[in-house]
């Protein structure tokens, strides 16, 4: 399952087949359109050079956050901070709508630029930890792939990012390698 953050973290592409093809999505247009259409919010595109900066910063401290979660590690006083003032930076207001036959309290963003987009990000990443826990964080045992998770499965064994990618060809690879050994 997608979320948020996950999908903001894993913007910076490897080949996950193990080519040399890799690229930084987050600054393409298209990629920010989607991105934006996807999770229906609001920035200008293409976001400005210094936004991006700013998004790419994020995104590196984030991805180094999650890396450390799911290793084990408790997050710390300073990381609640950062994530806190990375939230602080996103202005909403709160407003009760019927949706669906449903009443609902939605969040609106005041304003429509990337902060904003970051902080929905980190509020995201802030709500993974508090309905789950970090420790079900993972980053794809295929090393070529790089991207990161969430295990949601009940067992908390779940160690490829998508088992008919990444999980396929780990087996194919282990099967061959243990092939050529007993050859």
């Amino acid at each position: 399952m997608d979320r948020l953050w996950t999908d903001f973290v894993n913007s910076d592409y490897h080949d996950w087949r193990g080519g040399d093809r890799s690229e930084d999505r987050l600054g393409k247009a298209s990629w920010q359109r989607d991105f934006l259409e996807r999770w229906q919010l609001n920035a200008s595109v293409p976001a400005s050079p210094e936004d991006e900066l700013s998004m790419r910063n994020f995104r590196n401290e984030l991805i180094a956050l999650g890396a450390r979660l799911s290793s084990g590690a408790l997050l710390t006083d300073v990381e609640k901070q950062w994530l806190n003032d990375v939230m602080e930076a996103g202005h909403v207001r709160r407003k009760l709508n019927t949706i669906d036959q449903e009443l609902k309290l939605q969040l609106i963003a005041v304003e429509a630029h990337w902060h904003q987009v970051m902080a929905e990000v980190a509020a995201d990443f802030a709500m993974t930890l508090v309905e789950g826990e970090g420790g079900r964080i993972r980053i794809c045992d295929n090393s070529d792939c790089r991207w990161m998770f969430y295990d949601d499965t009940r067992s908390r064994t779940q160690k490829y990012c998508d088992d008919k990618m990444c999980g396929n060809l780990m087996k194919v690879r282990r099967f061959r390698a243990k092939r050529k050994f007993q050859n």
